[in-house]
């Protein structure tokens, strides 16, 4: 099979990922082998490449945004069939014993392993995965359109669940990218009333587009008090702004896997049980949750789709912003 291989670490301008032609691999007995149709590029994937994130095994293939179909089934599996349609995320096993694990909060198992890390991910032809950790797919959304919900649409959901906004309750969004947006729209199909906060006046048009209530510069002030807010920059300045505009007992999640140092000088703004909490990777049902109403409400997803082939030429352009969306690889 043909896949973009890591071997060393070195600034993404320099291509550090080789493409050649490999072993394709076999499942063993509880995996699945996934021909892989389509693969979201995540800035994760980039913080590897150039060392940001410590180099678990090499050589690696990145990649943890993937879709595609079941191509081959070990002997003891019996979750999928082959030609099912199938999901591989950022979470790829977890030990299944620890407390975390046993509370369903896999995703703060210190044994975790992570697509694209830890395991190989999807940029290649063919990837496996153990059947537990991979995920039945929608028949109405695309390929191309299903990658991306794999990482920032699953992540945006989770920071949703985090909020505990109930049915009636005000969010606020702060910073109105693609996660945003899918957050947007599963908020307004759970009844949430939803408020966009933006620099960017595109962006607060697609937010009105997509049903916020109430959109907004950093400049504006919301007409009411909020329940809960998601921060996606990672702008610890933010922390406090969105604090002030929090009503009694507010939740505040931080969805950033890093943030710019946080300063909070008015104690008011966190009194009254106020809260603050981060967002940690994902568990498995934060994604079957999520991509079972992304089928239902046919989320829309902002992409651009590119050839397998073009990878290292896609990848600068994720570092320095100028997608339109999510980049989407094309690769079966």
């Amino acid at each position: 099979m043909r896949a973009w291989i890591l071997d060393k670490q070195a600034k993404i301008e320099d291509k550090p990922l080789r493409f050649e032609e490999i072993n394709t691999p076999e499942p063993s007995h509880h995996e699945i082998r996934i021909k892989v149709y389509s693969c979201g590029v995540c800035r994760t994937d980039i913080h590897i490449a150039e060392g940001d994130l410590p180099l678990k095994k090499a050589p690696l293939i990145l990649g943890h945004e993937i879709v595609g179909i079941v191509d081959k089934t070990g002997k003891d599996v019996t979750s999928f069939n082959q030609g099912d349609r199938a999901g591989v995320a950022w979470l790829n096993n977890a030990c299944g014993k620890c407390k975390f694990c046993l509370s369903k909060k896999e995703n703060l198992c210190a044994e975790a392993k992570f697509t694209g890390w830890d395991e190989n991910g999807g940029y290649a032809e063919y990837t496996v995965v153990d059947e537990n950790f991979a995920f039945h797919l929608t028949e109405n959304l695309s390929f191309e359109e299903l990658a991306p919900l794999m990482c920032p649409g699953i992540a945006g959901y989770r920071s949703l669940k985090l909020a505990e906004v109930t049915k009636g309750e005000k969010l606020a969004l702060y910073g109105f990218g693609p996660t945003a947006s899918y957050v947007l729209q599963v908020a307004k199909h759970l009844g949430i009333e939803v408020f966009a906060i933006t620099r960017s006046q595109k962006n607060r048009d697609i937010a009105k587009e997509l049903g916020a209530e109430w959109v907004g510069s950093y400049e504006d002030k919301p007409p009411d008090l909020l329940d809960a807010g998601i921060i996606f920059p990672p702008a610890g300045n933010l922390v406090e702004f969105a604090l002030s505009q929090l009503d009694r007992d507010g939740r505040l999640i931080l969805a950033p896997v890093y943030m710019t140092p946080i300063n909070i000088k008015d104690y008011n703004n966190i009194w009254l049980e106020r809260s603050i909490k981060s967002l940690a990777h994902i568990s498995r049902d934060d994604a079957r949750e999520f991509l079972k109403i992304a089928g239902e409400i046919d989320i829309k997803t902002n992409k651009e789709v590119f050839p397998f082939e073009e990878l290292d030429e896609v990848l600068p352009l994720v570092k320095h912003g100028k997608i339109k969306g999510n980049a989407v690889i094309k690769v079966c």
